[in-house]
């Protein structure tokens, strides 16, 4: 996202410089880190294969992938349901609510479903192992729409890590931590957001294009970041910072509620 910027000014700097110096002038964002748990494992729903492990996803609405995320409103928490494009990165539907019922899911889903824009092709939903998903009245959504399912089979958050990594996006470039709103203030601000991450932020993993503008398309798109394994004098948790993912560890099977803050 930097690249134009700093091409307009002449300055060609590579990602691990560049963390270096904020690093050493204290710039690097540290986000506050919550551990709330969002999905329970431990119950006698029927879980579905993973399906989607080494696909090849090249055309929108080939894989959607689902997911549950908290959001701090004043005294207590909101629930945000979300539904998303593994192709196109576009929230296809979603919906926030003040619990973690299966109802806000299913509402979610209802709303992706009425977004669709290639009806024609086969589509599979993945998400995690959590009692909304495999419920009866999920479930039976997904079959009744000709929908394929798809489940996270080892309970670990990488297998649904596209999910997450839009969970942090929101989270930390449309401020839901900084804000301190009611619940039907944040309700406005989630609507707000979403739209704005669909229709006005240029994605790197569709090659600059909004998630609408790519979801449109049905060709293949060049990512515009470049994934590092070595050499990278970053630390996993000063990562972890920079992107927001918290929700990396959102995948236990006990729901608690415990605040944790990294200095």
């Amino acid at each position: 996202m930097l690249l134009p910027i700093l091409a307009l000014h002449d300055i060609d700097i590579g990602r691990d410089y560049l963390f270096d110096l904020l690093r050493s002038q204290g710039l690097l964002v540290r986000s506050r880190r919550r551990n709330v748990k969002t999905t329970n494992s431990r119950h006698h729903f029927y879980k579905y294969p993973n399906i989607i492990n080494g696909l090849d996803i090249n055309r929108p609405e080939q894989v959607w992938v689902s997911d549950i995320t908290y959001v701090r409103v004043l005294d207590k928490w909101g629930y945000l349901s979300l539904v998303t494009d593994a192709y196109s990165r576009k929230i296809m539907g979603y919906c926030f609510r003040g619990d973690m019922t299966t109802i806000g899911c299913v509402h979610a889903l209802e709303m992706a479903v009425n977004n669709r824009e290639w009806l024609n092709l086969p589509l599979i939903h993945h998400s995690d192992r959590g009692t909304q998903y495999c419920s009866s009245l999920y479930v039976d959504k997904l079959i009744i729409n000709n929908i394929a399912i798809s489940m996270t089979e080892k309970g670990s958050p990488y297998e649904n890590a596209l999910a997450e990594r839009v969970n942090g996006i929101l989270k930390g470039e449309f401020e839901f931590y900084s804000q301190n709103l009611s619940f039907s203030e944040m309700s406005l601000h989630v609507t707000r957001s979403i739209n704005s991450y669909n229709n006005i932020r240029p994605h790197s993993s569709c090659d600059y294009l909004t998630p609408s503008e790519a979801h449109r398309q049905n060709t293949s798109l060049r990512k515009r970041w470049t994934a590092y394994s070595k050499n990278y004098d970053v630390t996993e948790k000063e990562l972890m910072e920079l992107t927001n993912e918290e929700d990396l560890n959102s995948s236990s099977e006990i729901i608690t509620f415990e605040e944790q803050y990294t200095v």
